[in-house]
């Protein structure tokens, strides 16, 4: 079926998180349904994944300055480094870098995306992660959580997360982490755990962590893709190689979702840290928490409807 034959509403029956369309098999439909995230094996080529490289090369030595682009570093390395890769440990909000944002309408990866959001998709928010060579420091562990505590915008399963190993992605340099099935709980409790001297601003993980649910380790090849919904708990590990762990990532919604009001619910905190951190950056006195994400979301496909 075309775009626009794609029914928008859950399956009647039996799949509440993927929609009615010929890409996915009955089979991967079930493991998503089951498990809440869905691997494609060797989705993205080496040819794009090399030019989202050198364009995060350029942007950490500051060759090109993409408005809105958030530049995460790691202070204690840059006397050392200068400003290169072995500093930098994230590049977010890459939604206006022409060259990093075609990862966002790449047509093999929106294939995929539309099977959970349908025919009108938003980008949403943009990740290029580098992760650093670590310590027993452990700066750049994330701890497990759900994303959906990040975003204002409902409902869940109309959302889904696209992550692309850009290279080997294993154990030792700290691959993604999954509890499968975790998306079919509540929104948690998020905040910063309780390790001194070990956290990264907006790392937020679940305050309280069920140990016994098994975890999965996601180990993937340069080009693989991994799908996910923004309930699934997750993390990723610390790099224990010399090399980098390089990930290109984003979030897509329907943009028939809608924002929602956070006072009052877990998410609040979140909402008051973002918003000090962007009227820093902007020199500005006042910003709203929606404001904040419709300058970070960009239509790749369809029609712009709420968000």
């Amino acid at each position: 079926p075309a775009s626009a034959q794609v029914s928008v509403a859950p399956h009647s029956g039996k799949f509440s998180y993927t929609l009615d369309n010929a890409v996915l098999s009955r089979e991967q439909r079930q493991f998503y349904e089951d498990n809440g995230y869905l691997l494609i094996r060797n989705l993205v080529s080496d040819q794009d994944i090399e030019r989202f490289r050198k364009e995060f090369t350029r942007i950490c030595k500051r060759e090109v300055k993409p408005p809105g682009v958030m530049i995460m570093k790691d202070e204690s390395r840059k006397s050392q480094f200068g400003q290169s890769e072995s500093v930098v440990n994230k590049v977010q909000d890459f939604q206006e870098d022409e060259e990093l944002f075609r990862y966002c309408t790449l047509p093999e990866v929106l294939k995929y995306v539309e099977c959970f959001t349908g025919p009108n998709i938003m980008a949403m928010h943009t990740m290029l992660i580098n992760k650093l060579p670590d310590s027993d420091q452990q700066t750049f562990l994330h701890p497990m959580h759900q994303d959906l505590h990040y975003f204002p915008f409902r409902p869940a399963s109309r959302i889904v997360c696209a992550w692309t190993a850009m290279e080997r992605a294993h154990q030792d340099n700290g691959c993604l982490v999954v509890q499968p099935g975790t998306h079919r709980t509540a929104l948690k409790p998020h905040g910063y755990p309780q390790w001194e001297g070990k956290t990264n601003k907006l790392f937020h993980g679940l305050l309280d962590e069920d140990e016994k649910i098994p975890k999965v380790h996601l180990v993937m090849e340069k080009g693989d893709t991994v799908f996910f919904h923004p309930l699934l708990i997750h993390g990723s590990g610390i790099n224990r190689t010399s090399g980098f762990r390089k990930s290109i990532s984003c979030h897509f919604a329907s943009s028939e979702c809608h924002y929602i009001d956070v006072k009052n619910t877990t998410q609040e905190h979140l909402e008051k840290e973002l918003q000090e951190m962007v009227c820093k950056k902007y020199n500005a006195t006042d910003v709203e928490l929606k404001d904040i994400w419709n300058f970070r979301a960009r239509l790749v496909q369809g029609e712009r409807i709420n968000l």
